[in-house]
């Protein structure tokens, strides 16, 4: 049912700002970002439920705390990247969300560099 209700709120973001667009609004892009943030607030009232399946998971498989958390660091900043540079696309600007996506990716790797390395120290330790 929730699912519904956000679906609509996209919807009607997307219907409100292609109206005032077409009636050359300078709030088109206010209503986008609205709706975005919005909906951005309704996935956070998930979010603490998904973080408590996903503790749950890491009692239950023998993986090291930090390796844990640096997975959900990885999952955030690719959920973020993501937002914020459709966000700056569908805004014109092209250049910066590209950018964005960059800085997540160079973000990526290097708080990965610890999982990346002990990847490495364990297939030399099979040579």
């Amino acid at each position: 049912m929730d699912m519904i209700k956000i679906a609509c709120l996209g919807l009607a973001g997307v219907l409100l700002g292609l109206l005032l667009k077409q009636m050359g609004s300078p709030f088109a892009e206010l209503v986008s970002l609205g709706t975005c943030i919005l909906i951005v607030y309704f996935t956070i009232g998930k979010l603490g439920f998904v973080l408590g399946l996903l503790d749950g998971l890491e009692e239950g498989i023998n993986l090291q705390e930090s390796y844990f958390k640096i997975l959900m660091k990885i999952v955030g900043i690719t959920y973020l990247a993501d937002f914020s540079s459709s966000l700056c696309r569908d805004a014109g600007y092209s250049a910066i969300a590209g950018q964005i996506e960059l800085f997540g990716k160079i973000s990526i790797l290097a708080i990965s560099s610890p999982i990346i390395m002990t990847l490495i120290e364990t297939i030399y330790s099979f040579l």
